[in-house]
């Protein structure tokens, strides 16, 4: 069963998303108002699933948002009255999930809830991806700086700096990148 964060802001209409939680089946393990750190109320609860209800979400909720996303990624699902799709673009930029305009019924709660699990979970292997991309980048970089200098240093060919770096790496069964930062290690200590 999910566990679900609910966040009511909204003055009015305060519970109806809570009793249609119920009425489907889900386990409510907290609800508060918007909250000034609501990271620390995530990392305190570890709820499955965040759900905001907002008449319309303000910059405050959106930081809020952006701060959960980057520390403890979880899926955000967001019911709210604003149409507007400017709003909305930015919501989901923020990392909501799931952007619910109007009407809450229990009935389509579990659909929703599975797309926006689906949508985390996608938007996680991206993230997760271009992560791994940078880091590749970032490491293929470090090889051609140390590279380069053992280029100098030794006055070889690309290829002959490549080869030797290559040994260095097999020899003391190490990856090429750790080879290549002991290499700029050394070169910036001998300046």
């Amino acid at each position: 069963m999910l566990r679900i964060l609910l966040i009511n802001d909204t003055p009015k209409k305060v519970g109806r998303l809570k009793a249609a939680l119920i009425e489907a089946g889900f386990d409510v393990i907290d609800e508060s108002g918007l909250i000034i750190d609501l990271p620390a109320r995530v990392h305190a609860v570890r709820p499955d699933v965040i759900l905001i209800d907002t008449e319309s979400p303000g910059r405050d909720v959106l930081e809020q948002v952006v701060l959960i996303t980057r520390d403890l990624p979880r899926p955000i699902v967001m019911f709210t009255d604003e149409h507007d799709p400017g709003v909305m673009r930015q919501a989901i930029k923020s990392g909501v999930s799931a952007y619910i305009v109007e009407g809450i019924h229990a009935q389509r709660l579990q659909p929703i809830l599975d797309v926006a699990m689906a949508r985390f979970e996608s938007d996680q292997d991206l993230r997760a991806q271009l992560q791994a991309r940078d880091q590749q980048l970032a490491e293929r970089k470090r090889i051609e700086t140390a590279k380069g200098l053992l280029m100098k240093m030794k006055s070889c060919t690309e290829d002959e700096a490549y080869t030797l770096m290559r040994r260095q790496a097999m020899s003391r069964q190490q990856k090429l990148v750790h080879v290549a930062e002991q290499i700029i290690a050394m070169s910036e200590l001998l300046g």
